[in-house]
Parts: structure tokens; sequence; C-alpha cells
């Protein structure tokens, strides 16, 4: 598989509005923004650092992935995102090597990304993200 860069890492938080002062005043980043992605039952904020981004996201239903995820193990690194072309052919070609995926087809996620999410049971312990930014690609 071609990755391109890592296009960002996702971080569980419990709140945006406590978190953000921490990457904006300690860490000198800048919050470029903020958006709620419905179905996925979160509300991210992004940050740049260099070619890579920070994506923090905060529950919006705690029935919600990220909500289990933080009662589950608390705040902290969630997913690791690696940019890719060709989202839907790399799907198959890691399912046919064995990996198991979350998603079978891409979805729509944050910053009109398309996504997909491979299993960590599969990926020795860290929920994997492939992006496909297709307004890019044209």
């Amino acid at each position: 598989m071609e990755l391109s860069h890592i296009e960002h890492i996702g971080i569980a938080v419990k709140s945006l509005e406590e978190a953000i002062p921490y990457y904006e005043d300690i860490l000198g980043l800048k919050c470029y923004a903020i958006e709620e992605v419905k179905d996925q039952k979160v509300k991210t904020a992004f940050f740049m650092i260099g070619q890579t981004k920070i994506e923090l996201l905060e529950p919006t239903d705690p029935q919600g992935p990220v909500g289990k995820f933080i009662e589950k193990r608390g705040e902290g690194l969630h997913h690791i995102a690696f940019a890719v072309n060709g989202l839907e052919e790399k799907l198959k070609k890691v399912e046919g090597k064995g990996v198991r995926l979350i998603d079978q087809q891409p979805r729509k996620g944050a910053e009109g990304l398309d996504i997909a999410f491979l299993h960590p049971k599969s990926t020795f312990g860290t929920l994997t993200e492939l992006c496909e930014n297709k307004n890019k690609n044209k």
C-alpha cells in the first residue's frame, strides 16, 4: 500500500473547551477549524503541525464510538490516519490480506474527506484510519 503521509492523529477528549487551550497556549498551535460530524457522534477541532494535523475528538453522545472509547480507556490517543489515493481499492487490497475492516466502503468524515477504519484487532491494537481527499485529486 502506498501512503503519502500521516493525515492526522486523532485524540479523544472529554471537552474541546478544556483541551483546546492546552494545544494553543502551551504547545503554541492554532485551532483552525471546529466541526461536528453527526454520524460519528463527535465534535472535532483541528490543529496543523508541519504536514500533519492533530484532530481532537469530543463525543456528542456517550454511546457513540468516541464516547465509549473514553468510558473504557479514558482520554488519549484514539487513532492514526494515513492519506491514500484510491481508498476503495486500498480497502479491498488490505481485506484480501486478512485485515479486518470496520468500514467496508468509504464514508464521509471531517473536512470532507472520504474515510474508512481498519479494526485494531488486525492492526496490533492501533485503530487505523485511511483518508482520501478527492477534492485534492481533481
